[in-house]
Formats: C-alpha cells, sequence, structure tokens
C-alpha cells in the first residue's frame, strides 16, 4: 500500500503547535475574583481534578443571545456565557463601579500572532505549489478563500487512504475499497487518484474480482502513465482473465522503467512460460475439440477439407486414453450424436469411430453412451445402406461389448454414477436388439450380416474351460428362430428378407457356435428341437414356398452344426422334397434343391439314400441341365463324393481320369469372367475337394489361368470362398498334417488283411517344392495378405488355421521367405500367430520365426511391428511344442535380442527368460546351443545381469563350464556371454574362481583355441578379471596365461594381440610382472 506524506503536512503541525502555545500565554492565568472583574467576557482555560482539559473562549458564542456577553464559571465545568445580572449576582461584584476591561495586548501574543500568520502563508504558498504541479494547468494564483480551504479537504482524503491502508493491512480488503471509495468520493488531486484506484486494483485482485482489478488500474495508469504499481497490478489481473498477450505487455513496461525490480522480471519470465505452454495447448488436441465440433456441426463448411481434416483429428484423438476422456467430459457424446443425428455418411463415419476411441476398454463411458445415445439407435444404424457406416457400427458396437464384458482396464473412470457392477443386464439388451434387427424389414443385407457378426464374437464362451454358457442358452431360446429365418431366407426373392451372398454362411457360423457351446446332452436336444420345430412349421402348411424356406434351413443347418442338419434331412417329407424340386422347371427352386443335396452328401452320415443314388442323381443333373448354374453346383457335389478318399492314393471312387475331368471343368468355369462370382466360387468349392488328388494338384499349378482366377476370386467381395481357396491351397502345399507310416506297422497291417493308406507319388517332398514355387510365381502371398486382412465372419479360426498351414508352407525354404516378405507375408502373419486355434497359432508363430531366422527383422517388420513378433515366438517355448519350434523360436529371440535394449526388455516382460534358461539343459546339442546363444544376447539387459550376481544360482557356473565344451559353437556362445557379463559386472569376476576348480583350465584353453573369435573372447574376460582385482591377477600370472598371454602379444596384430598386450600392461601397473629391456 501506499504511505506517501502529503507536502506541508510538518508545517501544518507547526502551525498547530504555535497557536496553541500563543492560546497557553495569553488564557492560561490563575481564576480568582478580581481577574474575573477585569476580565468580565474571558472563560479561561481550565482542568479538572481528572486531568480534563477545557480551552478558553470570549463571550458571547455563536450559540449564546448579545446579553449573554459574561463567563460565568461556576456553572459549568470548563464555563459558560451569562447576562451581566448573573455575572453580577454570580461574583457579587457591581460592573459599573469598576474600570473598563483593558485591551489584550501583550508582546508575546503579538509576535505569537505574528509567527503564525507567517507560517500560515507558508502553507498557503506550498499547497499553492504542490497544486500547480499536479495539475499543470494553471498558473494563476488561486483565490484567498479557495486556497484556504484546501488544508482540511487534503486532510480528508490522506485520512481515509490511511484507514484504508490500515484495513488492507488487516485483511479488511472489503473495508479498505469502501474506504478509498469514500476518498475518491471528496475530489482528491489526480496523484492521490491514481494512488486511490491502483489501491482499489490491490482490493479487487485480493478479492479475486479480476475484471473490476483490471478497470481501476487502467483508471491509476490514465492518470499518470508512469505509475509502476498499477501496470503491475494491471498486468496480475490480465494474467488471472487469460490475457497473457497484454499482460506481458504491461510487465515489459514495468522492466523498462525499474530495469533492477527482481520481482517484474521474475513475473516476467513466468508469463512467458504461460504464453509458451498457451501456445502449446492452443496448438494440441486437447484444445481444438470443440472447435472440431464446431467445424463438424457447421452447415456452411459441408464437404470442404477443412471439414474432413477436422473429423480425422477428432478420431485420431479419440485413440489416447486422455483424449477420449477429454472429449467425453466435455459433453462429446451429446456433440457426437448431433453428427449422428444429420445423416450424411462422412459425419456418422466420424462419430461412430470417435464412440469407437470413447468406449474402448471403459466400461463406464461405455453405459453413460448407451444412455446418451440410447441401445436401439446404436444398433439400428447397422441397418443403414451405407456399407462403410455399417460396418463402423458393427466396430462400435463389438467395442461396446467388450468393454461391458471385460470391465475397465485402464485408469480413466469417467462419469462415476455411470459405473456398474454387473454389465449382463446391458449385455442381454445389446443383443436383444441386435435379434430384433435380424428379422426387421427394411434392414440391409450387410446390416444383418453385421449383426450375425456381432453374434458370432460376442455370444460363445471364449474358451471351453469357461463354465457360464448361460448366455448362449439365452440366445438360443430368445433367437434361433430368428438365426434360422436368416439362414433359410432366399437371396434375392420377393417377399423376402433382404439377405447377401454372405448371410446364410454367416448364420451357419452362429449355429454352429451356439451348437459347439452346449455342455450337455439335454442343451443339445434342446436345440435339435427347435430347428426341427422351425422346419417343420415352414415344411406344412405353407406350399411350395414354405418347403423352399425348409429346404434352405436344412442346408443351412448342415453348413454349420452338421448334427442338427442331418436329423433334419431325416424328417418325414425332407429328403422326397429335395429329390423332387431337383427336376423342377423354376431355376430358383432347383438351384435350392441341388444346393441341399450337395451339403447332404458331405455330411449325411445317416442318410443312407444319398450315399446310396447321389452319384447318379448328380450326374443326371450334371449332364441334362442347360443352366451353368445347375452344373457347377451338380459338379461340386460330384467333386465331394469322388473325394471321399481324401489323400489316399489307393481309395479311388471315380474312375481313372474322371477326377481330372472334373477339376478341368471346374477350372473352365472358375476362369469364366462372364458367370458371376457366387457362381464362379462352386467351382472353387469342387478344386477344394478334387485337389486331394496329388494328379489334379500338379496341373492345377500348372494353369496361370486358373491360379490368377482363384487369386483375384479370393480378393473379391464374395468371402464365402475364402475357406475353399485356404483349402485348396492347403491341399496344393501339402500342409496338411501328414505322419509317415511306421513300416512295421505297415507289415502287420499286411500281414492282417488290413487297409494301408498309400502315398501318391506326386506328393513327395521334391514335386511339393515345386509347386510351391510356382504358387510364389504366381502372387500368392498377395492373395493370401488380402484373405488375412477380410473383416468378415467367414474368415473363422478354422479358416486361418489353413491359412497359417500355406504359410508355414511357403517359407519353408530359405530362399523363398524374401519374396514371402517382400509380397507382405511378414505382416499378414502377425494377426495369424495372434488370434485363431491353437495349432493355427502354432503354425504361424513357426513362419514367423523362420522369416526372422534368415532376414533382417527390423526390414520383415518395420517400424513398431517388430514388437507384436515377440509374443507369438515366446509361445514357441512352451513344452507343448516340438523341438524343431523350439529351436527356431530360441534362434529367432537371439536375433531379436541383439538388435535393441527395448526388444531386450519385450522379450524379458513376455517372461521367456526361465524357459531360455531352461532349454540351456537340454539334452539336444542344437537347441542347448541356441539358448546360450540367446541368453548371451540377453546378458546385455540389466535385469539378466542382476540375474547372474545373485547369490546362490550356478548361471555363472554353467557359463564357464560351457566355455569348456567340445562343441565348438557352444563355446563361443558361452565364451561370449561370459565376456560380456565380467566386462558389465566386474563383481562377478572374483567369483569364477569360486564356481569350478577348473576355471583356470577352461581360460588357457579359450587362449589357446585355434579359433581368433574365441581366443578374442577369452583374452577379454582375462582382461576384465585382471582389472577387477590384484588378488585375481596375481593368480592368473602365477599360472601358464602369463606365458600364453606373452606369446599372443607378440603375435601379428590384432584384436587378440591388443587384447592380451592390455593384460599384460595391467599386471606391470600392479607390479605383478616386469617388461623386458625391449620395454615390451
Amino acid at each position: 500500500m501506499d504511505f506517501q506524506r502529503t507536502q506541508g503536512l510538518s508545517l501544518r503541525g507547526l502551525s498547530g503547535g504555535l497557536l496553541l502555545v500563543f492560546s497557553w500565554m495569553t488564557l492560561s492565568q490563575q481564576t480568582s475574583l478580581s481577574a474575573l472583574a477585569r476580565h468580565p467576557h474571558l472563560c479561561r482555560t481550565t482542568r479538572e481534578a481528572g486531568g480534563r482539559h477545557y480551552p478558553g473562549f470570549f463571550c458571547p458564542r455563536l450559540s449564546d443571545t448579545r446579553e449573554e456577553a459574561y463567563c460565568c464559571h461556576l456553572q459549568a465545568a470548563g464555563g459558560s456565557c451569562c447576562t451581566r445580572a448573573e455575572f453580577e449576582a454570580l461574583y457579587r461584584v457591581n460592573l459599573s463601579s469598576l474600570p473598563p476591561p483593558p485591551t489584550l495586548r501583550g508582546p508575546g501574543p503579538l509576535l505569537a500572532l505574528g509567527l503564525y500568520s507567517l507560517l500560515l502563508v507558508v502553507l498557503i504558498s506550498a499547497d499553492l505549489v504542490h497544486f500547480c504541479r499536479g495539475r499543470g494547468r494553471s498558473r494563476s494564483r488561486p483565490a484567498p478563500r479557495s486556497s484556504a480551504a484546501r488544508p482540511l479537504q487534503a486532510s480528508s482524503v490522506e485520512q481515509l487512504r490511511k484507514e484504508g491502508n490500515e484495513l488492507f493491512k488487516c485483511g479488511d480488503y472489503q473495508g479498505a475499497l469502501t474506504a478509498y471509495t469514500q476518498a475518491l468520493d471528496l475530489g482528491a488531486t489526480p496523484q492521490d487518484q491514481a494512488i486511490l484506484h491502483r489501491n482499489r486494483a490491490a482490493c479487487h485482485l485480493k478479492l479475486e474480482d479480476y475484471d473490476k482489478a483490471e478497470t481501476e488500474a487502467s483508471k491509476a495508469i490514465e492518470k499518470d502513465g508512469g505509475d509502476v504499481k498499477a501496470l503491475y497490478r494491471r498486468s496480475q489481473a490480465l494474467e488471472k482473465l487469460g490475457r497473457l498477450d497484454q499482460a506481458v505487455l504491461d510487465l515489459q513496461r514495468c522492466v523498462s522503467l525499474e530495469p533492477k525490480n527482481k520481482v517484474f522480471q521474475e513475473a516476467l519470465r513466468n508469463i512467458g512460460g504461460q504464453i509458451q505452454e498457451k501456445v502449446r495447448y492452443m496448438s494440441s488436441t486437447d484444445a481444438k475439440v470443440e472447435q472440431m465440433f464446431q467445424i463438424l456441426l457447421d452447415p456452411q463448411e459441408k464437404g470442404t477439407e477443412k471439414k474432413q481434416k477436422a473429423s480425422q483429428n477428432l478420431v485420431v484423438l479419440a485413440r489416447e486414453d486422455a483424449g477420449a476422456e477429454k472429449i467425453f467430459r466435455s459433453n462429446g457424446v451429446q456433440l457426437l450424436q448431433r453428427l449422428l443425428d444429420t445423416g450424411e455418411s462422412d459425419l456418422m463415419l466420424a462419430a461412430l469411430r470417435t464412440l469407437v476411441g470413447i468406449c474402448s476398454e471403459h466400461q463406464s463411458r461405455t453405459v453413460a453412451t448407451l444412455s446418451v445415445l440410447g441401445t436401439r439407435r446404436v444398433v439400428s444404424i447397422l441397418g443403414v445402406e451405407n456399407q462403410a457406416v455399417s460396418l463402423a457400427a458393427c466396430h462400435l458396437l463389438h467395442v461396446m461389448f467388450d468393454a461391458l464384458k471385460e470391465g475397465v482396464k485402464k485408469g480413466f473412470r469417467g462419469k462415476e454414477g455411470a459405473i456398474i457392477v454387473d454389465p449382463a443386464r446391458e449385455l442381454k439388451v445389446l443383443i436383444s436388439n441386435l435379434l430384433e434387427l435380424l428379422t426387421e424389414v427394411g434392414v440391409s443385407g450387410q446390416g444383418r450380416d453385421n449383426a450375425l457378426t456381432l453374434l458370432i464374437k460376442v455370444v460363445p464362451r471364449k474358451s471351453p474351460k469357461d463354465p457360464n454358457n448361460s448366455l448362449a442358452l439365452w440366445v438360443i431360446d430368445q433367437g434361433l428362430k430368428k438365426i434360422l429365418e436368416v439362414g433359410g431366407s432366399v437371396q434375392d426373392a420377393p417377399g423376402e428378407l433382404t439377405v447377401t451372398a454372405n448371410s446364410r454362411m454367416s448364420a451357419s457360423i452362429l449355429l454352429s457356435k451356439l451348437f459347439d457351446d452346449l455342455k450337455c446332452d439335454a442343451e443339445r436336444e434342446n436345440f435339435h428341437r427347435l430347428c426341427e420345430n422351425y422346419i417343420k412349421s415352414w415344411f406344412e402348411g405353407h406350399g411350395l414356398a414354405g418347403k423352399l424356406r425348409a429346404i434352405q434351413t436344412v442346408s443351412c443347418l448342415l453348413q454349420g452344426p452338421c448334427d442338427a442338419g442331418n436329423r433334419a434331412l431325416e424328417l418325414s417329407g425332407v429328403m422326397e422334397s429335395v429329390i423332387a424340386l431337383c427336376a423342377s422347371e423354376q431355376e430358383e427352386e432347383q438351384l435350392v434343391a441341388v444346393e441341399a443335396l450337395i451339403h447332404a452328401a458331405g455330411k449325411a452320415k445317416r442318410a443312407s439314400f444319398i450315399t446310396a443314388n447321389g452319384v447318379s442323381l448328380l450326374k443326371d443333373l450334371y449332364k441334362r441341365s442347360e443352366k451353368d448354374s445347375i452344373r457347377i453346383r451338380a459338379l461340386v457335389g460330384l467333386c465331394k463324393l469322388g473325394s471321399a478318399g481324401g489323400t489316399d492314393f489307393s481309395m479311388k471312387q471315380f474312375a481313372e481320369g474322371s477326377t481330372l475331368k472334373l477339376a478341368k471343368q471346374c477350372r473352365k468355369w472358375l476362369c469364366n469372367d462372364q458367370i458371376d462370382a457366387g457362381t464362379r466360387r462352386w467351382a472353387v468349392e469342387g478344386l477344394a475337394y478334387l485337389t486331394f488328388d496329388a494328379d489334379v494338384k500338379e496341373e492345377f499349378v500348372e494353369d496361370e489361368a486358373a491360379l490368377k482366377a482363384l487369386f483375384q476370386l479370393s480378393r473379391s467381395e464374395e468371402r464365402s470362398v475364402l475357406f475353399a481357396v485356404a483349402s485348396a491351397l492347403v491341399n496344393c502345399t501339402n500342409s496338411y498334417d501328414y505322419e509317415e507310416p511306421d513300416p512295421k506297422m505297415v507289415e502287420l497291417a499286411k500281414y492282417a488283411k488290413q487297409h494301408v493308406p498309400e502315398q501318391h507319388p506326386k506328393d513327395k517332398p521334391s514335386f511339393v517344392r515345386a509347386r510351391v514355387k510356382k504358387l510364389l510365381a504366381a502372387g500368392v502371398v498377395s492373395a493370401l495378405a488380402c484373405m488375412v486382412k477380410t473383416e468378415s465372419p467367414v474368415l473363422t479360426s478354422s479358416c486361418r488355421e489353413l491359412l497359417s498351414r500355406v504359410f508355414l508352407a511357403l517359407v519353408e525354404e530359405a530362399e523363398d521367405r524374401g519374396t514371402v516378405v517382400a509380397q507382405g507375408g511378414g505382416k499378414a502373419l502377425l494377426p495369424l500367430a495372434l488370434e485363431g486355434t491353437d495349432v493355427g497359432q502354432t503354425k504361424a508363430a513357426q513362419a514367423l520365426a523362420k522369416l526372422t531366422i534368415t532376414s533382417n527383422p527390423e526390414m520383415t517388420f518395420p517400424g513398431e511391428r517388430v514388437y507384436e513378433v515377440v509374443r507369438p515366438l515366446v509361445s514357441l517355448l512352451h513344452l507343448h511344442c516340438s523341438g524343431l519350434q523350439n529351436f527356431e523360436a530360441l534362434m529367432a529371440l537371439t536375433n531379436l535380442a541383439g538388435i535393441s535394449e527395448r526388444l531386450r526388455q519385450k522379450i524379458l516382460k513376455e517372461k521367456a527368460v526361465p524357459m531360455i534358461e531352461g532349454y540351456m539343459f537340454e539334452e539336444h546339442e542344437m537347441i542347448r546351443r541356441a539358448a546360450t546363444e540367446c541368453m548371451c544376447n540377453l546378458a546385455m539387459s540389466k535385469e539378466v545381469q542382476d540375474l547372474f550376481e545373485a547369490e546362490g544360482n550356478d548361471r555363472l557356473k554353467l557359463l564357464v563350464l560351457y566355455s569348456g565344451e567340445d562343441d565348438e559353437l557352444l563355446q563361443r556362445a558361452a565364451a561370449g556371454g561370459l565376456a560380456m557379463l565380467t566386462s558389465m559386472r566386474p563383481s562377478l569376476c572374483s567369483r569364477i574362481p569360486q564356481v569350478t576348480t577348473h576355471w583356470l583350465e577352461i581360460l588357457q584353453a579359450l587362449l589357446l583355441n585355434p579359433n581368433q573369435e574365441l581366443q578374442h573372447r577369452g583374452a577379454v574376460v582375462v582382461l576384465n578379471m585382471v582389472e577387477a582385482s590384484r588378488e585375481i591377477a596375481s593368480t592368473l600370472m602365477e599360472s601358464e596365461v602369463l606365458e600364453i598371454l606373452s606369446v599372443l602379444a607378440k603375435g601379428k596384430e590384432s584384436p587378440v594381440t591388443r587384447v592380451a598386450a592390455a593384460c599384460l600392461g595391467k599386471a606391470v601397473d600392479y607390479g605383478l610382472i616386469k617388461p623386458n629391456q625391449d620395454g615390451e
């Protein structure tokens, strides 16, 4: 606060003191009767016994009448004015008999009065000068009366300001503000106004009213532009108001006025840092969330690049946990709902993808989102015609399902009120809406497929070990009929549900998974009963249309849970209707019947009629039908029946050459671009069965046009062909499981007259390798990579396993691996190794290991992808994997561990070290060697070094002993690990002599080894030990090591000679040996 004294204050005090002295000299006399008689008009000064003082005065006063011109002392403590009669009666004197009172003309009073008048003139002059300097306008001397009035006014402003200062010091900011306001109302000088305004600004700062603080400080600066305190206070207010650019200008002025003021300098540095932080903040996505929504919701920005960029930024922000939480807390769900309501596909996609980030692995945000948007609203987006929007909605719902089932895995909790304990209700509401969507009219076929895909992913148990299959049972009870209705719908038929070519396959997969999820016979019997009742309800009483739907439903069951399909075939009248409709003149009816017959030919174990009469019936359809769509389906049925012997060369269902003719016709239809993809798919189905025959394989891989057509079809939208393509490629590469029969068992079987499977001569390894090279040249890897990327329920775990088998066959030969990597095989293998059946994941992981062994992992798996390889490779170290898989995994991990510390940390995080240590004790020398090499590279990590340094383990002993093994490769790996550990941890050097008594022999053997690499590693170990301790160095120098080192040091210049010389030099420093006369 300001405690400035006004000019002339000391002069005023002096004048007041002189006036009191004058009064005392003139009035302070003894009160006696004679004195009163001589001065009847004067009331003298008096003092009570208590010390109270009463000043003197002349009568009459302004409050008295003219007659009361005499002083009567006894009527009041300080005297009072009275009339002459009262005075004479009081003092018993007759004033008329006394002489008139004298005039007060003594020299003392006159001198005091003169001095007082002089000082009064000086005071007025000083106030006048102060006034003129403050205003700077008036040069004329003010009137005597106005100048005389100023001291009283200035004194009031000063008093109020002081009072405000005291209140401010005491923390009464509101009281101080009132005092300053009252002082301003008295009309203070401009300088006083500046002071009062800046003091008011200080009060507002304390009261956190920053707008008023800025206003008051600005008023003070208007009065005095050089007021540093006002500038500083305005900068404080502006800083709190977030106007940092203006605040820094005021601080810069403060520093320019007072360059040495450390407070201003520190404040300027702080606000500079805040400005930089604000710039970063404003440029970050956090501050732009609201701006993004404004751009997206602005109708004038329709279709602009700015709008597209805003949507992309919003999606990217939502992928991070912090960004998703900030969008959620910024009323983001409601704003995203507005984007969904626009109906524009681009905005809907942006909203759905942003919601994916918000809901991902976050249960409470997911529940809150469903509460705002509405479950029905979210599910209904699946049914839109736009495929991209429908697929995005499918992804969002999948993320919501996962979040509800798995719960919160990350730190943010979102709206606490939305947190729930049991998500079962929300899950069932979502699934119920999905089931309702399956049979709704107006829903797109793509939307129906996406709904089926979701049900496939979320309903069945993740693992058979999970005992709770209540969700699958609930779906069977509530929605099995709806699923069967989709599976029984005919594509493009009038009055039917809108379905795609993949809808029936998706329904079959869902039914199969539901059936597999059942645990007991009672549950399976209930499933059969519901299916049979549904088929009967359509088969009876609905005419021909009902029979078609019933047969189509049977086909759906045969493709899925075949047990249920077989039982449905045995229902009264079903098989007869299939046979009858095969002869129908209507193509749609004939197609339904033939497809049912085809599926029955492969799955109907108890349908004896198909087994006995299927071939003749299908042959008749193939020869007589004029429609390619019917003929190709009949051909597939024949192919299925003809491949019943599998790879057994001795079991042929047809006459010699018949399968080749069927395959040739299938290839012909496959290469015919005029036929639609749905029909050509059946040709691939036929080849998938016929390629069990090695002759068919050889002709197929020679037909470049057929291979090209096959790969093009695998990239098309006809996703139901994926399994057939994968099956055909598995057959061509012989990547199915095959074990060579034991010769003794073969002889025994022949003796017992049992059938012995025979391998086709063209299935030998040389033929297989040739076929693989032809497939690679035709571009099979690119086709496989496209198939892996497919987001469709058709890409089942079984299909993934087939693809993994093909990849493993393709990378079997080291010279082919470069081609596989160049065509994107490394990237395609990663998802196969992380998802699918156990066998499929193992096959894919083994293929990854082969690629990692023979190529640079950083080029094969660029960027962050190389870290994803670690987990599949570690999975191959488990005991259930074969020795070859263990060995290849160890070799691949060795390569990865030598690349970077981050990769080593990833290997440690996957808990691979204990398994690698276990394989260091393996009997198989190649596995033991690979494990030791891997541990050698991992020894560069601090955590592994700690393991070797820990007390009570034999890890160091094992390396020392392995360094003395006969296996040179194992010896090299162990010696390398030992050299690295002794270099990183010198404390291990003193423990080497303790772990085995043969340590000197082992080191000497390393130094004497003819392999220079082993020599160098042994010399490094010796150097580390010599540098670690003089005692160890003394022991080494007393042994034959000294002589060996001397010989090595004199050899041809090499790393070994340099290390040996360093060892000897250190021994010289210790004083253990002396250099010879030549200084060597």
